[in-house]
């Protein structure tokens, strides 16, 4: 049987190959499926950090061990100095895990689900419609909320993006999470594209995105995020 001469030529070339007594005949095609037994890891590796960042191959530093949750480069990138803010946060007593920003058509679909599942994993949620009493000024509430809150959520739907572009109550939060820059924009059912025609600034920052993965995968990433350890004194 003919032996690959790949350990001590290398098949660096298509001619490379098709000199080999073993892999000439597969020389065919060369360049689009062989290669080298000493230059698959390197490639494949290469490949996963080429700058495209959509690999979930990752876990960032604040990722529990035994996770099974996994990220992009981008999202790691996105979400780190948010998490930094956390951590300063984290020493403010009674501070809720998120706010979270929606629009009012999503109160019970979108927002409600993403609600649920932040609570199902540990997080606590200002959510208008569990934390707005009857009666009181909804603005005012909101101020509250925000100032009460390590990072602001934005679930960023079609319901939303037409409240943004009306000015509505969500155009109103949205300026007050940008201006503390401590925010984390999801993305449903919609793009970041279609989001920067209305909000070029928010459009302009990275985020989650249900298109991509799930909902519930999101919920479990911003779990990941806001969860500090309280140290003992």
């Amino acid at each position: 049987m003919a032996r690959c001469t790949a350990p001590s030529r290398g098949h660096r070339t298509a001619s490379g190959a098709a000199a080999c007594p073993a892999c000439g005949g597969r020389s065919r095609g060369y360049s689009s499926y062989y290669t080298s037994p000493y230059s698959s890891s390197r490639s494949s590796s290469g490949s996963r950090s080429s700058g495209i960042g959509s690999s979930r191959s990752r876990k960032p530093s604040w990722s529990s061990p035994s996770s099974d949750v996994y990220y992009t480069p981008t999202e790691i990138r996105t979400l780190a100095p948010v998490r930094e803010n956390i951590e300063k946060r984290s020493i403010i007593p009674d501070l809720r895990d998120v706010f979270l920003c929606h629009a009012w058509d999503d109160r019970k679909d979108a927002a409600k689900e993403l609600y649920d599942l932040l609570q199902e994993n540990g997080v606590s949620v200002w959510f208008s419609e569990k934390d707005v009493p009857l009666g009181s000024s909804l603005l005012r509430e909101i101020d509250k909320g925000l100032a009460n809150s390590k990072i602001g959520l934005v679930l960023v739907t079609p319901s939303f993006i037409e409240r943004v572009k009306n000015e509505g109550i969500a155009e109103k939060e949205l300026s007050a999470l940008l201006a503390r820059d401590l925010l984390v924009p999801i993305v449903h059912n919609t793009t970041f594209d279609r989001l920067r025609e209305v909000s070029p600034l928010l459009g302009s920052r990275s985020g989650l995105d249900t298109n991509e993965e799930s909902m519930l995968k999101v919920a479990l990433k911003l779990a990941e995020l806001v969860e500090v350890e309280e140290e003992v004194v």
